[in-house]
């Protein structure tokens, strides 16, 4: 049961109570700013992650790599190098990575309809998840071929390999550098910095293969570096495949503390308790909650909307619903 009541409390007392320590502050409203019911909302973006990288950035990207796959994977079969034929296939892993997360930033921006009332804004979770996928694909291709070379080890030019190499160096470093500022805020960011970050370090670890190869005439050691390579993108994707996972399955963020947002709605004044809080990434970028308040003196729209922007100023989400019940439901399994 929902309840509108006349008593007014002051917005600025329950901003005080929840969020005095991180300089909250109430926002003016008019009358048609909150729904009635009992519902407030509170859609402002304080406290989100910057918007994602523009869609230049990743057609930078592309280009750039895709150019790099040819050359690449012409020197591997040139310099019969499995670490630059293998370092080629997951390029072009990344290249359509970088195309997925391109096309979920662009989507991710359309307007929300009728039918898709969030928005397209998931797409950027689904992507990342995608991404996570390929990369682990592209590491058992890699392995694979690894495998056979050391059952059949070839001889390898050596020089010529450290020259591609270093390219690669300098376009996976530069492209990823487009997306470093993203990479904190925005998990589709986040994937395709790793992809690049991870490009830049194998072919860094083929310019040492060259060389150690030059030294000494071991021929297993470009399969060994192949897997060194595959070691390292398994372990920095695991995390990313992890977070967008938990992201797609709406997990609470992980820089949430759902238990205390809980305390913090429990500890409003006149809340004796507190069920059916929901909390979840409608998208990379934007949180969203939902919860309902157990208050028998009911809550007006000054006592809904400061309860609203003060979780908003505290936990960073932007998104906030909630509901004011006069007494508990016998049926809650969540009180």
């Amino acid at each position: 049961m929902t309840a509108r009541v006349s008593i007014r409390l002051a917005p600025h007392a329950i901003l005080a109570h929840i969020g005095a320590m991180h300089g909250a502050h109430s926002h003016a409203h008019g009358p048609d700013d909150n729904h009635h019911h009992g519902h407030a909302h509170s859609h402002h973006d304080h406290g989100q992650h910057a918007p994602p990288p523009s869609d230049k950035r990743y057609i930078i990207a592309i280009a750039l790599n895709l150019g790099f796959v040819v050359l690449e994977a012409g020197a591997g079969f040139v310099a019969n190098s499995t670490a630059l034929l293998s370092d080629a296939a997951h390029n072009l892993s990344d290249v359509l990575g970088l195309g997925l997360a391109g096309f979920a930033a662009w989507l991710a921006g359309r307007a929300a309809s009728a039918k898709r009332t969030y928005g397209y804004s998931k797409a950027t979770v689904l992507a990342a998840l995608a991404n996570a996928v390929l990369l682990f694909v592209a590491s058992g291709m890699i392995l694979w071929e690894a495998l056979s070379r050391f059952a059949a080890p070839e001889p390898v030019q050596s020089v010529f390999v450290m020259g591609v190499a270093a390219a690669g160096v300098v376009i996976n470093g530069a492209t990823a550098l487009l997306f470093v500022a993203g990479r904190h805020g925005d998990v589709n960011a986040r994937g395709a910095f790793l992809h690049m970050a991870a490009d830049a370090g194998v072919s860094a670890a083929v310019i040492i293969a060259g060389a150690l190869m030059l030294l000494t005439s071991w021929t297993w050691i470009d399969p060994a570096v192949s897997v060194a390579v595959v070691a390292l993108i398994v372990w920095s994707t695991w995390g990313l495949l992890r977070e967008s996972l938990d992201l797609a399955l709406d997990a609470a963020p992980k820089h949430i503390d759902v238990g205390a947002v809980r305390d913090a709605l429990a500890g409003l004044p006149g809340v004796i308790a507190v069920h059916d809080l929901h909390v979840w990434a409608m998208s990379a970028q934007k949180t969203a909650l939902t919860a309902h308040l157990v208050r028998p003196d009911g809550g007006d729209d000054a006592f809904l909307i400061a309860a609203a922007e003060a979780i908003e100023q505290r936990f960073g989400i932007g998104h906030v619903t909630l509901q004011v019940e006069r007494a508990q439901r016998d049926d809650c399994v969540d009180c």
